[in-house]
């Protein structure tokens, strides 16, 4: 899954940067805006899925801007996460009700920017998805998750599995016949204010397929999107 992401701010040089290292991550497309002007038309005619935006910009700044997307009639859950340069605006920023979904503050990092726009994007990507669930109980024929007691049963016998692995399958399983994303994934067992690379979903993957036997080949990987429990 590619997630759009609108970058914002008058200085090129910043924009460039947080361009390249942003599509780095293959699973960014970047488009950009240098004022609030060319910004809010963007927004309005590409529909990102998460805005980067400078406050200090001449003509219009990154709180008028927000403003207008947060009260857009096709902008108003748009993610919006500031970019501050004066350790003063924090302040401001966190005393108005501009509906901001976070902020940097520059000097720019560009991990720190990658972990925190993954962070909100996976914080808005599970509250949009009101299908996702998790029973405490859970079974497929004779694989069973039991959150309460901690335990899985396979054929009736115990097989123990650490913590994030346990998590893990019990999501899956929950969810099984639904493909999850990384981004799903990694915010439901990991959080959204840790930053994890995507790789360590893959790599427990492979650890619960190993301990799962039989039952291995009903976790599928779909190639560009994640993984789903396949229990047809």
């Amino acid at each position: 899954m590619e997630f759009k992401i609108l970058v914002v701010d008058d200085e090129k040089d910043i924009v460039d940067l947080l361009k390249y290292n942003l599509e780095k991550e293959k699973e960014f497309s970047v488009i950009t805006a240098l004022n609030g002007k060319d910004a809010l038309e963007r927004a309005a005619k590409d529909k990102p899925d998460l805005v980067l935006l400078d406050i200090m910009m001449p003509e219009m700044n990154g709180f008028d801007v927000c403003k207008k997307l947060k009260t857009g009639t096709a902008t108003s859950g748009l993610p919006v996460v500031f970019l501050t340069a004066k350790e003063n605006e924090i302040d401001e920023i966190i005393g108005l009700e501009l509906g901001a979904d976070d902020y940097i503050q520059k000097p720019i990092s560009p991990r720190k920017v990658i972990a925190r726009v993954k962070s909100v994007i996976r914080r808005a990507y599970m509250e949009k998805d009101k299908t996702i669930k998790t029973d405490e109980y859970v079974k497929f024929k004779k694989l069973e998750v039991d959150t309460v007691a901690h335990t899985v049963k396979i054929d009736g016998e115990d097989v123990f599995f650490p913590k994030k692995e346990f998590q893990l399958l019990h999501f899956l399983l929950s969810n099984r016949g639904k493909v999850l994303s990384r981004d799903v994934l990694l915010n439901h067992i990991w959080g959204e204010n840790i930053y994890v690379v995507d790789r360590t979903i893959d790599v427990h993957v492979a650890k619960v397929r190993e301990k799962l036997g039989d039952y291995a080949d009903y976790i599928e990987t779909i190639k560009g999107l994640g993984y789903r429990f396949n229990a047809e």
